[in-house]
């Protein structure tokens, strides 16, 4: 039997793509490997959002090439689809292309090289997979964007908006929810504008799958404030539903309004923190979730000031903090450079402020009691990642199995997890 290994970088979009691409393969005989090594093919699943992640993918490429120069290898993703100029010597498969995998791979196997790079169609969401986590659903609502960020590659590689119809969505979720999913993670380059190309909204998607039967909870993938400020009305009141996790990932980028529009990310920071304190006070236990990029062309002291206020005032519970890194092709890119000494040293800086609000936020759990749902193993024998309603994760030391859910008090918290106890739950009296 033809084994393949799927290696994959970048966003949970890029995971659900993954999965999709197994579930195919598998579907047609080819057998799932649990390494490089028992494979015959090697499928790298790539991002180009980050210089980093985009450099690492090409280390371990040549890596991989060194090591087993017979196996065969195909690269899919977002540096095929904008930088496929790369990689020609291989076979190629675009990000809107996974449905099509399968030939490519029957392909490569009788030594041909085949590149599927058109953009001009939409896999179908149905597809078959396996699922990394068992009890959790990632679901592409749309791909592609309707932002025209200058430090972006996004567009490049996925596209124009296309939305997913709800019923489509609701349709998925429906039957991972008949396979004993706990989560469902609606993902996309950019949740918040998703729909406007089809007449709906995320608001309106919410409605729908709050109503499907089960015990789960749904968890909201990034989305941009440019959008989210023209609904929120509607939906911060649904994170207080009892199947969504009271999460929310909303990118900052920076605090200086000046950088906001060298960016053109189309709103300002007063906007943001406006978001901010709403969806505070609509939803008082929410985790927030933003990004930053330090370093961006042309940001002065003054605008690294600002963004340090604006993270102060946010108190954001997680922060992903990215150095600026040009991206071939943006105009960003072509701005002067600042000077990586200067870089490194905000970075430094800014991630010990975030450090210590991360932790802060985190001890307010301290004394809490509640349930968990024990959604993967921890980095220790005998630990386990829960996550409560507002999606902190909480480690537990016991006998336990994904899917299971876990009565615990909040005893510690660090600066990115909590520690919990758990409780033996007290019969109700008749």
């Amino acid at each position: 039997m033809t084994s393949f290994h799927l290696e994959t970088y970048g966003c949970s979009h890029n995971f659900a793509d993954s999965e999709q691409m197994a579930g195919l393969l598998q579907q047609a005989k080819f057998v799932p490997a649990e390494g490089v090594e028992q494979a015959d093919i090697i499928i790298f699943n790539t991002c180009t959002v980050k210089g980093p992640t985009e450099s690492a993918f090409f280390t371990r490429l040549e890596e991989i090439k060194n090591h087993y120069p017979h196996k065969i290898i195909i690269i899919a993703g977002c540096i095929p689809q904008s930088d496929p100029g790369k990689i020609r010597k291989f076979s190629l498969l675009g990000t809107r292309q996974i449905h099509h995998i399968v030939e490519v791979v029957e392909e490569a196997l009788h030594n041909n090289i085949v590149q599927l790079l058109e953009t001009g169609e939409m896999p179908p969401l149905n597809l078959p997979k396996i699922r990394k986590n068992p009890i959790v659903e990632i679901i592409p609502i749309s791909r592609g964007c309707r932002s025209k960020c200058t430090f972006c590659k996004t567009k490049q590689a996925r596209g124009n908006l296309e939305s997913y119809s709800v019923a489509d969505i609701v349709q998925v979720a429906r039957q991972a929810l008949q396979e004993g999913v706990k989560e469902i993670w609606l993902t996309s380059q950019d949740t918040g504008c998703y729909g406007f190309d089809i007449g709906t909204n995320l608001p309106s998607l919410l409605k729908e799958m709050i109503g499907l039967p089960g015990d789960f909870k749904i968890r909201i993938g990034m989305g941009n404030p440019v959008h989210f400020k023209k609904y929120y009305q509607e939906l911060f009141p649904l994170l207080n539903h009892p199947h969504l996790f009271q999460f929310l990932h909303l990118p900052a980028q920076s605090g200086s309004n000046t950088v906001l529009k060298e960016m053109r990310r189309g709103n300002t920071r007063e906007e943001f923190l406006s978001l901010v304190e709403e969806l505070r006070r609509v939803v008082p236990q929410v985790t927030l979730a933003t990004d930053l990029i330090v370093g961006f062309p042309g940001e002065s002291e003054e605008d690294y000031g600002e963004t340090i206020n604006l993270l102060r005032r946010a108190t954001p519970d997680v922060v992903n903090i990215s150095r600026f890194w040009p991206r071939p092709g943006t105009p960003a890119a072509k701005m002067p450079q600042l000077p990586i000494e200067i870089i490194q040293h905000r970075s430094k800086i800014i991630t010990e402020i975030l450090q210590n609000i991360s932790r802060l936020q985190n001890e307010k759990w301290i004394g809490w009691e509640g349930k968990i749902v024990i959604d993967e193993k921890g980095t220790k024998p005998g630990q386990w990642v829960g996550r409560n309603d507002s999606y902190k994760p909480v480690l537990v030391e016991g006998d336990y199995k994904v899917g299971d859910t876990v009565p615990v008090k909040i005893t510690k918290a660090g600066t990115f997890d909590l520690r919990g106890e758990i409780r033996k739950e007290v019969p109700v009296l008749a």
